[in-house]
C-alpha cells in the first residue's frame, strides 16, 4: 500500500474503487448543481482539502467549510482562513458537532447564488431550490452538516472514513437540496498529507503502521504544543527512542498487561483515540508558514 521514492518520501497508494466511481459520477450529474459545499478539518486545512476536485466540480460557485473549530488551534487555522479567503473562496469556520445555528450557512447561499437565481428571474425562470453538491475527504462531516440543515438526522454518521459509498439526493428543508458524496482522497498520498489524514482518522488505521502514526502525533505535539504534551501525558521532552515513552505514558495511564508489562498496543490506541474522540483540543498540524516556506522553495 506504500513505497518510498528516491528522496525517501513514502507514497501512499489507497484508493477505494468508490473513491473513483464518485468522481465519475460528480462530473457526470455537476451540470444540476448550483453550488459546491466544500467542507475541511480545521486541524488540518490543508491536508484536508481534495487537491484535485476543481478537476470535477469546474467553474461551480463554493463556500468552503472549515469544520471542526471546536478543536483546532485557532491562531494558526484563521491564517488559513484568510489565505482561502485571499485565493477568492467563501469561507465560513462552523462547528457542526455543537449547538450549531446554521443560518449563518443558509445566508451565504442565498449570498452567492444571487448571481443563479438573477439570471433564472432574467430568463423567466420561477426560482427553485439550491442544488448543492456536498463534498470532502472521509470523516470531515458531511454527514453531520446534512442533518443540521435537515433538522434531523437523515444519514448516518460514523467516527470512521468509508460510512457513505453512494451519491444520493437528499431534500432537507425548503431551500436546499443536497448531493451528499463520499469521502474523496486521491490515488497517491505523499508521506505529510498522509500522517496527517491518519492523525484524524480519515484514512483507515491499517493503512499506516499504528506505531509511526503514534510517534507522529507526539513528536508534532512535542514541536508545536510542548503544553498539552505535558498536561496530557506528563512529558517535557521525548526521548530519542519513543518506545520509552510509551512505557511512561503505558505506566502513568494504567494500560497493563498481567504481570504488570507495559500493553504497547493499548498505549498507542489511546492516543490515536484522544485525537479521534477530540479529547485534546487547540492543535492544528497544518503549518501555514511551513507551506509558505516550501512553496517559495519550489518557485
Amino acid at each position: 500500500m506504500s513505497n518510498v521514492d528516491k528522496n525517501g518520501n513514502i507514497h501512499i497508494n489507497w484508493y477505494p474503487g468508490h473513491m473513483a466511481k464518485t468522481k465519475r459520477l460528480i462530473n457526470e450529474q455537476i451540470n444540476l448543481i448550483d453550488l459546491v459545499y466544500e467542507i475541511v478539518d480545521a486541524r488540518m486545512p490543508f491536508s484536508s482539502k481534495i487537491i484535485d476536485i476543481d478537476n470535477y466540480t469546474k467553474d461551480k460557485p463554493r463556500i468552503l467549510i472549515v469544520n471542526k473549530m471546536d478543536l483546532c488551534d485557532k491562531e494558526e487555522t484563521n491564517k488559513w482562513v484568510n489565505y482561502y479567503k485571499d485565493l477568492g473562496y467563501e469561507v465560513l469556520p462552523m462547528n457542526l458537532e455543537g449547538n450549531v445555528n446554521i443560518k449563518p450557512l443558509i445566508n451565504l447561499t442565498e449570498k452567492v447564488l444571487e448571481d443563479v437565481n438573477q439570471k433564472r428571474e432574467d430568463k423567466g425562470m420561477i426560482k427553485r431550490k439550491a442544488r448543492v453538491l456536498v463534498v470532502g475527504i472521509p470523516n470531515v462531516g458531511k454527514s453531520t452538516l446534512i442533518n443540521r440543515l435537515a433538522g434531523k438526522k437523515v444519514v448516518n454518521i460514523g467516527n470512521k472514513p468509508g460510512v457513505t459509498k453512494n451519491l444520493s439526493w437528499i431534500r432537507v428543508n425548503e431551500h436546499i437540496e443536497l448531493l451528499d458524496s463520499p469521502g474523496i482522497l486521491w490515488p497517491k498520498l505523499d508521506s505529510y498529507n498522509a500522517f496527517n489524514l491518519a492523525t484524524f482518522t480519515a484514512i483507515r488505521e491499517e493503512i499506516l503502521p499504528l506505531f509511526e502514526v503514534v510517534e507522529y502525533i507526539l513528536r508534532t505535539l512535542e514541536k508545536y504544543y510542548p503544553e498539552i504534551l505535558k498536561e496530557r501525558y506528563g512529558l517535557d521532552v521525548l526521548d530519542e527512542d519513543i518506545v520509552n515513552d510509551l512505557e511512561f505514558i503505558g505506566k502513568k495511564r494504567g494500560c497493563l498487561l498481567k504481570g504488570g508489562e507495559i500493553d504497547y498496543d493499548k498505549v498507542m490506541l489511546l492516543i490515536i483515540n484522544d485525537i479521534k474522540n477530540g479529547y485534546i483540543k487547540g492543535i492544528t498540524f497544518d503549518r501555514f508558514e511551513e507551506f509558505i516556506d516550501e512553496e517559495k522553495g519550489n518557485n
